[in-house]
């Protein structure tokens, strides 16, 4: 299959045809079975943190495996919008398998999808590395947690935890938008599942 990709500083840039859309659809369904599936481990996470004082750390704790899609497809996608595309439709499904946020993932997913995205339009989409990778996660925790200081009353904390909260939430998704999108991409290429 041609992607008609283009050659851009050593790297591709792939252009919107059906096989990337089937691709973003397929990483959507699995993101947001992942994402449904997380909101268990949250309310977990809210049991055992409450009784200790630290309730607000289970939000941060998994906002990397809530925000893993943007990363993900933008990475194997490589073109304008998929971050965004391949987040807000992981949410989608996430509402639609019937998560427990409801409608309210859809605005989630907006603001992880922008997130994501503007890290990838920072460096022009032209760098598929680690660079561009960490853009997009940066990106991802500063604009979800400016969020989460609105909708979530974070701006009532303390520094010292907001500052802990940051550092959770950033280390979070180095893990599931960094690390496990490397992981991934690496396999997929090595397997030849999708040419990179």
């Amino acid at each position: 299959m041609d992607n008609k990709s283009q050659v851009s500083g050593g790297k591709k840039q792939s252009q919107w045809t059906l096989r990337n859309i089937i691709l973003i659809a397929l990483i959507a369904i699995f993101t947001g079975i992942i994402f449904w599936g997380a909101g268990f481990l949250y309310t977990a996470l809210t049991v055992a943190l409450t009784p200790i004082g630290m309730a607000p750390f289970e939000n941060d704790l998994l906002m990397g495996l809530w925000c893993m899609a943007g990363p993900l497809t933008g990475f194997i996608i490589r073109t304008f919008g998929s971050a965004f595309l391949g987040e807000f439709l992981g949410a989608a499904v996430e509402v639609f398998l019937g998560g427990q946020w409801g409608a309210g993932a859809f605005i989630s997913g907006l603001v992880q999808g922008i997130g994501s995205e503007l890290g990838f339009a920072l460096t022009g989409y032209k760098r598929y590395d680690w660079l561009g990778l960490n853009a997009s996660i940066f990106t991802t925790v500063v604009i979800t947690f400016a969020w989460d200081m609105i909708k979530n009353g974070y701006n009532k904390f303390g520094l010292p935890l907001l500052l802990a909260l940051f550092i959770t939430r950033y280390i979070s998704t180095f893990i599931f938008g960094g690390v496990l999108t490397k992981m991934i991409v690496k396999l997929l290429d090595r397997s030849k599942a999708i040419n990179l």
